[in-house]
């Protein structure tokens, strides 16, 4: 993940970059210094292609991308609408900053590397791989948090399996840097699925970011620093050089490290069965292109034989329609959207993973945000940031509360719903594209959004109003639109209504029901 919309500028420069060629880089000194590394790990890497090779051609799919366009968003994802991303790793125990930590504090200049100097010493005597043994996670509670996110009302959890800094949080058979072998020594994404699917009606994903660990850690060839210890560089990857300052981009993954990506996500694949799976930004390149057809055309296969119904995403053009489903980073859309789409954003403002001082979200704006998305055709993934013990932070769990609470009142107007002809009206509009969530102004008693189950019609109030009165002007009598009745979810007893030329008038009870927003069930004459 990108840690900070103020980073934005450097990624869309690097998103800029890449692409240019569709051939891997010819490996360099530290790619060999690299793959010398993970060589004892050959012989298991080449049997997890070769039965990705075998998968990708046995099924309903095949590895290409006209075979892959006949691949269905399944109904239970459509449904589900509201789902859990957790970013928990070693960058938690410096706790700075934000999930990009190990490749900051190695980039001079950078807040990070002024405070791992300060606080720790010299990368030389203290790099980032100092930090494993204080990822203890002692107070980590699969169960705990499965029992959380059910009673945040979400459907499925995805928790990130190895993010861009190289350390699996998964027993690997193909690499010994993982949580399974050190730190917590304990198998985490093993743990969360076993307890998320024990509490029944969750679904249960991964995700990978490995796709950026390529240059990830680069910043450490620019002075001495661990980086450049041998030792180490099946931790640190090639560190390759690229994206540079200024967005440009230097190198390309050469065919060993695309061929270790593609072993490693098939491994997650194989060994915990997601039914989502989740893939970062870089893997947008023309590179990664034949890749991530093997890839989906094997994943895809498996779940069928396995009688799933799996969702893969997307960011930006790393595929192309209709073959997975499209994910937009801190930021929604201003329409409806045909094909099926979700967001992903955090409950906190500055890291996606945990840090000292970070600040939330309230639990209104989430909900709201919810409620916008849901009523353009798309799902929410929220994310938490664990403590590196293990523990949740208080203001998460708060947050996630509240949206259970929300849910449990007003779960019928969002799950198992579709769009409306209209989103919805009123005057608060959001901005379309990604790192665009915090912009969005507070909405109002005169904004609602729509969604529908069968003819039944609910139109959800963004507000409370004053004097206990509301008009849908969307509803009024010349809208095609004959209403039957109205009533308010959590509220006993039908609201009163008239259906005049200017709107559907709805006369509300004395005293809300919740808080945050109002959903109004709408049924029609003839229902």
């Amino acid at each position: 993940m990108r840690a900070t919309t103020g980073m934005k500028a450097f990624i869309w420069g690097v998103v800029l970059g890449v692409g240019l060629t569709a051939a891997a880089q010819e490996p360099n000194a530290d790619d060999l210094i690299w793959q010398k590394s993970v060589a004892k790990y050959d012989q298991q890497r080449e049997a997890v292609l070769a039965t990705v090779d075998k998968d990708a051609h046995e099924g309903p799919f095949q590895p290409n991308w006209d075979s892959l366009k006949g691949y269905k968003i399944p109904d239970w994802y459509q449904d589900a609408k509201f789902g859990i991303f957790i970013h928990w790793g070693v960058y938690s125990v410096p706790a700075f900053g934000s999930e990009w930590y190990p490749r900051n504090s190695y980039v001079q200049g950078k807040p990070d590397f002024k405070h791992q100097v300060e606080t720790y010493g010299p990368q030389t005597k203290f790099g980032y791989k100092d930090f494993i043994p204080d990822f203890k996670a002692q107070n980590f509670s699969a169960k705990a948090w499965a029992a959380l996110f059910k009673e945040s009302g979400a459907k499925y959890v995805i928790p990130v399996a190895e993010h861009h800094d190289g350390f699996q949080m998964y027993s690997s058979d193909l690499s010994d840097w993982n949580a399974a072998k050190m730190g917590p020594k304990q198998d985490i994404l093993g743990e969360l699925r076993t307890a998320i699917l024990a509490e029944g009606g969750i679904h249960f994903g991964a995700s990978s970011h490995r796709a950026e660990h390529y240059w990830f850690m680069n910043g450490g060839r620019e002075f001495p620093s661990d980086v450049q210890d041998p030792k180490y560089a099946s931790l640190y990857g090639p560190a390759h050089v690229g994206p540079n300052a200024d967005g440009n981009q230097t190198g390309h993954p050469d065919t060993a490290y695309l061929n270790d990506w593609l072993a490693r996500s098939a491994e997650i694949v194989e060994k915990y069965h997601p039914e989502l799976m989740y893939f970062d930004w870089w893997v947008e390149q023309d590179t990664f292109q034949p890749y991530l057809q093997r890839f989906a055309a094997f994943y895809y296969n498996q779940a069928a034989k396995a009688g799933q119904q799996p969702v893969l995403f997307r960011k930006n053009d790393a595929f192309p329609d209709g073959t997975v489903v499209l994910d937009i980073e801190r930021g929604q859309l201003d329409h409806i959207r045909e094909q099926y789409w979700q967001t992903d954003t955090s409950v906190s403002q500055q890291s996606w993973g945990y840090v000292k001082g970070d600040t939330y979200k309230t639990p209104e704006s989430i909900v709201w945000q919810l409620i916008d998305i849901v009523s353009k055709n798309g799902n929410l993934l929220l994310n938490i940031g664990p403590k590196s013990d293990g523990t949740i932070p208080e203001e998460a769990q708060a947050i996630l509360r509240h949206m259970g609470a929300w849910l449990k009142v007003n779960g019928e107007a969002i799950y198992g719903t579709r769009p409306w002809t209209l989103y919805g009206e009123g005057p608060t509009k959001v901005v379309a594209g990604s790192f665009n969530d915090a912009e969005t102004k507070p909405y109002t008693a005169q904004d609602f959004r729509f969604t529908t189950k069968g003819k039944t019609l609910y139109a959800i109030a963004l507000g409370w109003p004053s004097d206990g009165k509301l008009v849908i002007h969307s509803l009024g009598d010349g809208s095609g639109m004959k209403v039957k009745s109205v009533s308010l979810l959590g509220s006993s007893g039908a609201v009163h209504f008239t259906q005049e030329s200017d709107g559907l008038h709805l006369d509300l009870p004395g005293q809300a029901p919740g808080d945050y927003a109002y959903s109004f069930k709408i049924s029609p004459v003839g229902e």
